[in-house]
C-alpha cells in the first residue's frame, strides 16, 4: 500500500470529492485556495499521485481524475462514515416502518427510493433462509385446469403460484399434496428440491397416473421459493451519468444488468459488513462500483446492492445501505 503524506491524502480526498460532484477533471487552480499553497506545489503533488497510480489524466483536459486505485485508497483510508441527512432518513423511515408491507415490498420500495435519491441502480437478491421449515402445502382449485399451489413455512412466509394442468384430475393433485405434507413437512426450505427428487418422485409414480407433469409443476413451485428473487431497480439511471453517454457502452451494461446469472453473483459473501467493489473488483463492469451488504431476518435472508459509476457518492450510499439493513433486521 502507498504511504501518502497528509497533504497528498488531503489532495486525493478533495479530487475524489470534487470529481464525484462535478464529473469534470480537477485542475490545480481549483485546489489552491482550499489547500493554501501555490499552483506549482499542487501540480507537483498531483504528478506524484499520478506516478503512484492514484490519479490519471484524461485525453480531454489537463486536470486529473481518480484512478480505480485512487478510489480504493479513498474508500479504505480517507472516507469518514457520513451521518444520513434528515430528509433521506425520513423518506426511508416512512417505508421501513410501514407495518402493512411485506419484507419484499418494503425492500423494493426502499431501494426504488434510494435509486431515485442517488440516480444509481439498486438490486435486491432475496432468498428464503435455511431456518425456514416447510409447514404445509395447500391446493386451491380455480377452474377446470387451473389451481393455486400455496406453500407456507413455519416462519410465516407464504409463497403461491397459479398453475395450469391439462388432463390431471384434482384427486391426483390432492394425493400428491397429502404425500408431501406427510413426508417432508419440517424440512428446511432449501433442502426440499433434493428430497422431492429422491424421495417423493419415486413414490408419486405408484399413486398418480399423470405423475410426471404434476411432479414438474410442484418441483418448480419449490424451486422458485429457494432460488433468489432478483429485483433490479432504476436500471435506466445510468443514462443520467455522463460516463455513460456512449450508446454502445449503455447497451453493453444493460445486457449485463439483464443477465440473471451475472446478477446472482452479486450475492453477498459471508461477511456481514458493507463491501465496496470498484471497477475490475466486481463481476459486472470495470466502469462501475458495486456496494453491497447482506441482511437476515427471522424468515428471509439476502443481499442489497447499489450499482453506480466509479464516481459514486460512497459515504452516502454506504450510510443508506447501513440504515436499510439495520431497520429491516430490527
Amino acid at each position: 500500500m502507498e504511504v501518502l503524506s497528509n497533504r497528498q491524502e488531503q489532495l486525493l480526498k478533495m479530487i475524489v470529492e470534487n470529481y464525484v460532484k462535478q464529473a469534470t477533471p480537477v485542475s490545480s487552480k481549483q485546489l489552491c485556495k482550499r489547500l493554501k499553497c501555490s499552483s506549482a506545489t499542487i501540480r507537483s503533488e498531483m504528478a506524484n499521485l499520478e506516478e503512484t497510480g492514484l490519479l490519471e489524466k484524461t485525453h480531454t483536459s489537463s486536470g486529473r481524475i481518480p484512478s480505480q486505485k485512487g478510489y480504493r485508497y479513498y474508500v479504505d483510508n480517507l472516507l469518514k462514515p457520513k451521518k444520513m441527512n434528515g430528509e433521506d432518513m425520513l423518506n426511508l423511515q416512512i417505508i421501513l416502518h410501514n407495518q402493512s408491507l411485506e419484507l419484499s415490498d418494503c425492500l423494493s420500495k426502499s431501494l426504488q427510493l434510494v435509486s431515485d435519491m442517488t440516480s444509481y441502480t439498486a438490486v435486491v437478491l432475496g432468498k428464503a433462509s435455511h431456518d425456514n421449515l416447510l409447514k404445509e402445502v395447500n391446493v386451491v382449485p380455480l377452474t377446470n385446469n387451473q389451481l393455486i399451489i400455496i406453500v407456507v413455512t413455519d416462519k410465516g412466509k407464504v409463497e403461491h403460484k397459479t398453475v395450469t394442468l391439462d388432463q390431471v384430475n384434482l384427486t391426483d393433485v390432492k394425493k400428491t399434496v397429502d404425500l408431501i405434507n406427510k413426508l417432508i413437512v419440517g424440512t428446511p426450505i432449501d433442502e426440499i428440491s433434493t428430497r422431492l427428487e429422491f424421495e417423493i418422485k419415486p413414490i408419486i409414480g405408484n399413486y398418480v397416473e399423470q405423475h410426471e407433469k404434476l411432479y414438474d409443476v410442484i418441483y418448480h413451485v419449490f424451486d422458485d421459493l429457494t432460488h433468489p428473487d432478483i429485483n433490479v431497480v432504476g436500471k435506466t439511471k445510468f443514462l443520467e451519468q455522463p460516463e455513460f453517454e456512449s450508446i454502445d457502452k449503455v447497451k453493453g451494461l444493460f445486457a449485463k444488468l439483464d443477465n440473471q446469472d451475472l446478477i446472482k453473483e452479486i450475492k453477498q459473501d459471508n461477511s456481514n459488513n458493507i463491501e465496496v467493489y470498484i471497477g475490475d473488483e466486481n463481476n459486472i463492469d470495470s466502469d462501475v462500483t458495486v456496494i453491497k451488504t447482506s441482511f437476515k431476518t427471522n424468515s428471509e435472508e439476502g443481499t442489497i446492492a447499489i450499482i453506480g459509476p466509479k464516481r459514486m457518492e460512497y459515504e452516502r450510499v454506504m450510510s443508506l445501505l447501513e440504515f436499510i439493513k439495520e431497520n429491516i433486521e430490527r
